[in-house]
């Protein structure tokens, strides 16, 4: 295998671009920046977003469409937003042949174009709290692009709510930080993340907090997977987005907004990928068991598909693989590349004994069990394997996070790993420091671990490292 991708102690990032291409994940698109997405990746984002869709939902927010053209002025209105964004828009001003009235920027985000909405939608505290996501595509001009990490056009889900009170605001952000994608991010892709309070250097343009969720990745660095903020009243009043209260009074609402993108495809490469490939949690791999005839004859094929409609019929997302016309050690090489959690390998010989040979992905063994219990060794191995992956991340974290007293420490800890360090030894000052060495706060916590309101509360801890 070490043929096939470029080792991970060898070259990370190498073994990150062969990966992809070896897997057929993804493709640089024609426009620089741009990326296209092939059915292996696809089929795993389409498996994110279902996961991901049904929690949004059980929040409480409806989907809906914007559009993805934005009057230029709406991003003018708020002044933070747009100088936050403006380094990476992509401006229209040509259309139809002939030059526009005004110029439209491509959507980077839908604060704004969903603000002027809400506006129009928003009369009463009856019509509060407004609990708004939407699927759609984003373009944000990137300099240094890495598919599926930083691409000029990329996938999202965006929500953006507005409520009655700030208390309310912040009660749902945090909601959906925890409930959608927390949850999502540890118990569907088994990545143990740190979630926190971005610094006011780091949170998003425009709001009054942000509240993230770190992966470590398998070389130590940070990616940041998903976020949610509270945009306080900035875009309420940028929007006059206002509602008469029940006392009689007219009110500007408090709006926040949140979102993950193909990202987090990227966090799973990085986070759980190994020599051999991808490989990916049973409960969010589109294909869980991947039963392949070895070589056909003696009833082997027969055996394989009475397997594959057993798995079928208990649940399983399970695919058949008959191409005896390919030489067997050539598809089970691309099994180990797109990560499928468990092969079931039917050939004559281990048929003539009763058996079929289980390979779980996650450890790399190969077990021969009977035909008649091969169902109940495989849901084991997926329910095993779902727990294996997670304990395996966050022990890998673990090992490469160091709690130091100082920003140099920091500084030093974060060449290898993660440094846990009180906030009060990197304020301000230091974490401007820190960013002219290539390290950044990932995200402040309280001592027991919660997630902070404000950077002001005593004794934080800060999370420093080098990131994606």
């Amino acid at each position: 295998m070490a043929r096939v991708l470029t080792p991970r102690a060898e070259d990370f990032p190498r073994w990150y671009q062969d990966l992809i291409a070896k897997a057929k994940l993804a493709d640089n698109g024609p426009v620089r920046g741009t990326m296209v997405i092939r059915p292996a990746g696809y089929a795993i984002w389409e498996r994110m977003q279902s996961e991901m869709d049904a929690r949004i939902k059980d929040a409480g927010a409806e989907n809906a469409y914007f559009p993805l053209f934005i009057p230029e002025s709406y991003l003018k209105r708020e002044a933070e937003h747009v100088e936050g964004f403006s380094p990476e828009l992509a401006v229209v001003t040509h259309g139809g042949g002939k030059q526009l009235a005004e110029p439209v920027v491509v959507r980077p985000t839908s604060e704004t174009v969903i603000g002027e909405f809400m506006a129009k939608w928003v009369d009463s505290y009856r019509d509060l709290p407004l609990l708004l996501n939407q699927w759609a595509n984003v373009v944000r001009w990137e300099l240094r692009p890495r598919v599926f990490l930083r691409t000029s056009e990329f996938l999202w889900q965006e929500g953006h709510t507005a409520h009655a009170t700030r208390e309310d605001a912040r009660a749902y952000a945090r909601r959906i930080l925890h409930e959608a994608y927390e949850d999502l991010m540890v118990n569907v892709l088994a990545i143990p993340v740190q979630v926190g309070l971005k610094t006011a250097r780091e949170r998003f343009a425009g709001a009054t907090a942000t509240y993230t969720l770190e992966g470590m990745m398998g070389d130590g660095k940070a990616l940041q997977l998903g976020t949610s903020h509270e945009l306080g009243q900035n875009f309420a009043k940028a929007f006059d987005i206002t509602y008469s209260s029940a006392e009689g009074g007219r009110e500007h609402a408090w709006t926040t907004s949140w979102g993950t993108s193909t990202r987090m495809l990227g966090g799973l490469i990085m986070c759980h990928g190994d020599d051999n490939g991808l490989r990916v949690p049973p409960k969010l791999a589109p294909i869980q068991v991947y039963v392949m005839v070895v070589k056909d004859g003696e009833g082997v094929g027969e055996a394989a598909g009475k397997l594959r409609d057993a798995l079928r019929d208990a649940g399983v997302r399970v695919a058949l693989d008959d191409r005896t016309d390919t030489p067997f050690g050539r598809r089970a090489v691309d099994a180990e590349l797109r990560g499928y959690p468990v092969r079931v390998e039917v050939g004559p010989r281990d048929l003539a004994a009763g058996n079929a040979v289980v390979v779980r992905r996650t450890d790399g063994s190969k077990t021969p069990v009977p035909v008649t219990d091969v169902l109940d060794a495989v849901l084991a191995a997926l329910t095993a394997d779902q727990q294996a992956l997670y304990d395996q991340a966050l022990a890998h974290r673990e090992s490469r996070t160091r709690e130091v007293a100082t920003l140099a420490e920091a500084i030093e800890a974060a060449g290898t790993g993660w440094a846990r360090v009180p906030w009060s030894a990197v304020g301000v000052a230091g974490e401007a420091e820190a960013n002219a060495q290539g390290v950044t706060v990932r995200c402040l916590l309280r001592a027991d671990g919660s997630v902070p309101d404000s950077e002001d509360e005593p004794d934080l801890v800060a999370i420093l490292a080098r990131a994606y």
